[in-house]
């Protein structure tokens, strides 16, 4: 009796020994890929506890996680030939357990080659302008050429973005001329475009004011109003643009006063030159004579009388 006791004790022993060595536990993160002698059974297990044949199955675990990837610095040319560097990073996650055990040897081995090669050839069909500006086109096309021959081996490609595109520190220096010129361009274009247009409102209130010249006197006030509330010293009275346009006629009027008065002076001065010559001409030939006015014939003398 006790052999058989004993016996029966053995035995649940071994069976559980066994069950315990077929027993496995898959995590939620994970997918348990199992082979049974050798060959691949086409469904995976799932996270929780799961149970193999003793001896003849043998379960990969494959982690179901976005995976990061850095893709190490890519040196190329661009289309519009400019060298540069250009480093990036991968997010994919495993969406077939069974195809990424089987179908390649190392599957993040492989995602990083063609994430490099797909990158530099990236560099040579791209312009440097798209690399530092449209790269959301760039990550498209960047996912979908890794993406073709990962989907192969189970693989799905969730993002490819580029961190850094590193420039020659000369092309830096261009950019960074170009750049200020522009902005420069800029402020020069927004102060004239604000001037363009202070001229244009003070065109108009100038017009209104000529059509109301009280509107003029009530700004002389405003302003007089304005200055006196800052409690200033000194008062500073704007001087009426009327009374500057009343004294430039006057000035127009004296200023050809004057030259009316001159070209008189002028005049006499010319003549009294002229008489002087004249004088000193008559000099030359005679003595001077006085210019008298013509006197009237005499009267001729009368007849003799007869003598007796």
């Amino acid at each position: 009796m006790d052999g058989a006791v004993v016996g029966v004790v053995l035995v649940v022993a071994l069976v559980l020994l066994v069950l315990r060595s077929g027993m496995r536990v898959v995590n939620q993160v994970e997918r348990g890929v199992v082979f049974r002698w050798g060959k691949a059974l086409p469904s995976y297990r799932h996270p929780g506890i799961t149970f193999l044949i003793p001896f003849a199955d043998r379960m990969r675990k494959v982690n179901v996680q976005v995976i990061t990837m850095p893709v190490p610095t890519q040196e190329g040319i661009t289309k519009d030939n400019v060298s540069v560097k250009v480093d990036a990073v991968v997010y994919f996650r495993v969406a077939d357990p069974v195809r990424a055990a089987i179908e390649v040897q190392d599957y993040m081995f492989a995602v990083g080659q063609v994430a490099q090669s797909s990158l530099r050839s990236i560099i040579g069909k791209s312009d440097l302008d798209d690399l530092l500006t449209d790269r959301e086109r760039l990550h498209e096309g960047l996912a979908l050429m890794i993406d073709s021959p990962a989907a192969e081996w189970g693989i799905h490609i969730d993002r490819v973005e580029i961190k850094d595109v590193q420039l020659p520190e000369s092309l830096k220096r261009s950019m960074s001329r170009q750049a200020e010129a522009e902005r420069e361009r800029r402020a020069r274009v927004i102060t004239a475009d604000g001037e363009f247009q202070a001229a244009q409102q003070l065109a108009n209130a100038s017009r209104i004011m000529s059509e109301t010249p009280e509107a003029m006197q009530l700004r002389l006030l405003q302003t007089v109003v304005e200055v006196a509330a800052e409690k200033n010293s000194t008062l500073v009275m704007p001087f009426p643009v009327e009374l500057l346009r009343y004294f430039e006629r006057a000035t127009k009027r004296l200023d050809q006063e004057v030259e009316k008065n001159d070209r008189e002076l002028d005049g006499q001065a010319a003549l009294k030159a002229g008489i002087e010559q004249i004088a000193a001409v008559a000099d030359t030939f005679g003595p001077a004579t006085e210019l008298t006015a013509p006197r009237e014939p005499a009267a001729e003398p009368s007849a003799p009388a007869e003598q007796q």
